[in-house]
């Protein structure tokens, strides 16, 4: 397995992207993953710069829609408009079609438009007045809102939220990275200057090779456990989905292999299950929800016996 590619490419991100480690690696291991993420921090903390690198960093085509309560579906997928030229009607694209999407503040935008997207995420295609329309892979949205600003926005809704691989937030920065931070960007824009260090081929394979990174028997049965305890937790109404099973799986091999891995370890499944399962987890009435999700999953991995064997034995 060549991982050349995905430390280059964590390195080029990291030039610009001072101390968000944490963060790079959540972002790398959607994208191998073929999943999408949902950034949820406060404004200036860099969010639409992670998405500009990466997509600087691949020669990826990068789109950013700005959501608002006026934005329209077609505004996100395209539309069709009568052409005189050609007495007909021609489809402009709209700004989905790309590889890596930013969908800026997008609890901002009405349910109508925030479920244009479903479509682009689960089926990576676009369907405008009965015609479908293959995107271009790789193909990673990066959603991002605002966790303190709720008047005029529409929260994302059960169906919208678990396509979203995981849901993460920004790394705080300490002083000595504050300080680095200003040193870097005393002269000149790092983002900018930022080339890119591989192709949309390198990405395509590097996600295949995911898909066959080894999960012993008994790891499944741990992940399937974690789901089931998610269920039965008595602060939950509705606990993690078949869907989310399955990207705990991917999430977890894709973990594995950006750590030089070609079989996923407890470890792998730990580290990310917060990020994946809490976001899906519906409560009871009353719970404060971002802090009582996050601490329910960690409460089952707590409860939910750590296997022990020889990971990487078939």
């Amino acid at each position: 397995m060549d991982l050349s590619a995905l430390g280059v490419l964590r390195r080029n991100i990291s030039s610009v992207m001072i101390g968000n480690e944490n963060t790079i690696t959540l972002l790398l291991t959607a994208l191998l993953a073929r999943g999408h993420v949902l950034l949820e921090d406060v404004p200036g903390t860099g969010k639409t710069v992670l998405a500009k690198s990466l997509a600087k960093s691949i020669d990826a085509d990068f789109g950013r829609i700005q959501f608002t309560p006026d934005l329209l579906p077609s505004d996100v997928t395209g539309l069709n408009y009568f052409d005189n030229k050609s007495g007909g009607f021609v489809f402009a694209k709209g700004p989905a079609f790309c590889h890596i999407l930013l969908a800026d503040e997008i609890n901002r935008a009405t349910p109508k438009t925030q479920s244009s997207l479903l479509e682009c995420m689960a089926e990576h295609q676009i369907t405008v007045d009965g015609v479908t329309r293959p995107l271009e892979e790789p193909f990673l949205v990066i959603a991002t809102q605002n966790p303190l600003e709720t008047l005029g926005t529409f929260p994302l809704p059960e169906a919208q939220m678990d396509r979203f691989l995981m849901k993460i937030s920004m790394d705080s920065l300490s002083v000595p990275q504050e300080i680095a931070l200003m040193e870097r960007f005393m002269l000149d824009t790092p983002l900018d200057e930022l080339k890119p260090v591989c192709t949309k081929d390198d990405i395509l394979a590097l996600q295949k090779e995911c898909g066959s990174v080894y999960v012993h028997p008994e790891l499944l049965n741990y992940m399937a456990a974690l789901v089931h305890g998610t269920r039965n937790h008595p602060k939950v109404s509705c606990g993690v989905s078949p869907r989310g099973t399955l990207a705990l799986l991917r999430a977890s091999q894709a973990r594995a292999m950006i750590s030089e891995r070609v079989y996923v370890v407890p470890e792998d499944i730990r580290e990310i299950a917060p990020f994946v399962l809490a976001h899906r987890l519906t409560l009871l009435a009353g719970a404060d929800f971002d802090r009582s999700a996050r601490k329910i999953v960690e409460d089952v991995l707590s409860a939910t016996p750590v296997p022990t064997e020889n990971w990487a034995e078939r």
